[in-house]
This record gives C-alpha cells, sequence and structure tokens, in this order.
C-alpha cells in the first residue's frame, strides 16, 4: 500500500490536471485497483489540492519546464570606464536565452531612460531581426527601468514580460551567471577606456562567450560551432583583448568558422 500511495502522489505532482478518475485509470495502467475515495484521501494527507486548485498554482520550476524554449531573461550590468571626464559609469542592458544560453548586447548607455528602453524594446520584438523573434516571455527583475512602454513594445509583438518577485535573483539566474562571467573573465580584469573601448571589450568577449568558450550548463559544448572537432593539424591559439581570452583549435578546424 505504501508503493500505492507514492505512486498516486507523484502521478498528481507530474501531472497538475490530473483528478482522481483519471489517477485511478493510470494505476489500473500498472495493476492496481484503487477506489477514487482512497486517492482523494492519500493527496489530503499530502496536502496536494484537488486538479482544479492545482492547476491554478503552477509553481516557477514548472513554469520554466512548460515554456523553456520560449523564455529569455533580461538584466543590467554596470562598468566604470576612464573618460576625459573621469570616471564614468556605463549601463549594459542583456538578454539571453535560457535553452540555448545565446546572449544578446542590447544597449549600452550612460544615463538610460524610458524613451531609450521604449527603442531597445522595440529593437528586440523586432519581427524580422529581432532577437525575441518567436519568444513568449522575457522575465526581469523589478528595475524601474522597465518601464510601461518597454513592456508594451514587446507585448505588440507577442511577448509576455514576467516581472521577478522582489529580491529573487535565483530566479533569473542564467542571466546573474552571464553578469559574474563577464565580469570576472574579462571586464574586472582590464582598464577600460572610452565607451569605444567599452563596446570593444564587450563585443569579443560576447563572440569568446558564444564561439570559443566552453559552458558547464551545456555539457562543456561550445554555445555556438560550426566548425567539427579535428584530432589533426597543428594546434593554433586564438586570443583576443591582448591575450586576456585565449581559444585552442587545430588549423583545419578553425578555418570552417573563421569569421
Amino acid at each position: 500500500m505504501i508503493e500505492i500511495r507514492k505512486l498516486i502522489v507523484t502521478m498528481a505532482r507530474q501531472n497538475r490536471s490530473w483528478g482522481y478518475t483519471r489517477i485511478q485509470g493510470a494505476l489500473k495502467n500498472l495493476g492496481h485497483s484503487v477506489s477514487r475515495g482512497t486517492i482523494a484521501n492519500t493527496l489530503k494527507q499530502h496536502g496536494i489540492d484537488p486538479a482544479p486548485e492545482r492547476l491554478r498554482k503552477t509553481n516557477w520550476r514548472e513554469f520554466l519546464a512548460a515554456h523553456w524554449e520560449m523564455i529569455a531573461g533580461a538584466d543590467f550590468f554596470t562598468v566604470e570606464v576612464w573618460t576625459c571626464f573621469g570616471l564614468v559609469r556605463f549601463l549594459v542592458f542583456f538578454v539571453i536565452e535560457l535553452a540555448t544560453r545565446k546572449v544578446h548586447i542590447a544597449g549600452i548607455h550612460r544615463k538610460p531612460d524610458e524613451a531609450w528602453m521604449e527603442q531597445v524594446g522595440r529593437n528586440l520584438a523586432d519581427i524580422q531581426d529581432g532577437f525575441l523573434r518567436g519568444r513568449k516571455y522575457l522575465i526581469h527583475d523589478r528595475d524601474p527601468l522597465f518601464t510601461q512602454s518597454f513592456q508594451q513594445a514587446l507585448a505588440a509583438a507577442g511577448v509576455k514580460a514576467v516581472k521577478l518577485p522582489p529580491r529573487s535573483p535565483n530566479l533569473n539566474a542564467y542571466a546573474e551567471r552571464f553578469v559574474r562571467t563577464i565580469k570576472e573573465s574579462c571586464l574586472d580584469r582590464i582598464i577600460i577606456f572610452g565607451e569605444r573601448g567599452l563596446r570593444t571589450a564587450i563585443r569579443e568577449f560576447v563572440t569568446h562567450y558564444h564561439f570559443e568558450r566552453n559552458h558547464q550548463g551545456l555539457g562543456n559544448q561550445l554555445v555556438l560551432s560550426s566548425a567539427q572537432v579535428n584530432s589533426t593539424g597543428a594546434v593554433r591559439r586564438r586570443d583576443r583583448l591582448g591575450g586576456l581570452l585565449n581559444y585552442y583549435h587545430r588549423e583545419a578546424a578553425w578555418n570552417a568558422c573563421e569569421r
């Protein structure tokens, strides 16, 4: 009976729309004859609501699993840059696809405002070449820069902005991890002069991130690569930013994806 109760609980948690009768039928397929009353009492003992109430309480993990390919995350990070006016802080806005880990730098600005964010939103949701083309959800924190006009620009293209609860960076963990990666691997290790230098550093890192950096969250594979692995040929080093970022490859393999 313990095994049957475990099955009842497992089926209810894994199939939120299943009512008592549906669970009863699934158990019958496994050779167990169980009454609806027993199923109802078992779920009640484990604090599991009947099917209608369960459907109204989708948790975050289930939301991500159900829409994984359609979700992107957005976030900001700041970088201090030396300019002729002294030390200036720039804000970098980026978007990351959760499923692929592809990153798009949506904008860099000293003093971002509502009009700038609205235009960025339009660019992201552009039906021809916007980074969010084909996506349904964009998750983000409660930064005031995620304005109503920004959300409306996304909504016009069928992308819903999902605002995360307060003080919950773990719910946008992939975006947070990218910020840590770009800072630890690049931006915190160099002195940047001018906006042009900042844009160059970020562009070089993002290219390295996509084509040359093995990603542990993707089974230690490259995020993007058009080259086939080759075990022959001379080993070459592809360096960026004066050797700060390095990639080792076989010469024949590199030729296939060299830009």
